[in-house]
């Protein structure tokens, strides 16, 4: 019984992380420098701690369905970031780092040995990362 509720708490946390993404779009300090390739807010490192406790997570309290459990993860952060482009106008200035948490998504996927590119693909569209990446790395060079 002990392994069964460490499992299910195991994966609420992970439910807890995905829909938690969001909010960092909110913080100035969130936003992604293209000369650091990372957020000042260190939190383009969750991409490689959300991929190293899940590993861990799942391997000790699960079944060692750790793949299975970050296509979860996956599906549940994207359908929480694109509810943030489906914002109202005076909301999207709220989100205004939404891009930068786009590419926190893919670091997500690219730091994921159990995650391919396909996946993202399948339940995030690639043309938001394109721009994502093209406004990022336009704004680190009108700051240059």
């Amino acid at each position: 019984v002990a392994n069964e509720s460490d499992y299910e708490l195991a994966c609420l946390l992970m439910v807890f992380v995905a829909v938690s993404i969001p909010t960092l779009a909110k913080k100035d300090v969130s936003v992604f420098k293209a000369s650091l390739e990372g957020n000042l807010s260190n939190c383009h490192c969750l991409a490689k701690a959300v991929n190293q406790i899940a590993g861990a997570l799942f391997t000790i309290h699960g079944p060692g369905d750790v793949s299975d459990r970050l296509q979860e993860f996956l599906a549940l952060a994207s359908s929480s970031l694109l509810r943030l482009g489906q914002s109202q106008e005076q909301e999207k200035e709220t989100f205004k780092n939404r891009e930068s948490v786009y590419i926190l998504l893919d670091l997500i996927v690219q730091e994921s040995p159990y995650l391919t590119m396909d996946l993202l693909e399948s339940c995030f569209p690639y043309a938001l990362l394109r721009n994502a990446y093209h406004t990022v790395y336009k704004a680190s060079a009108v700051d240059n």
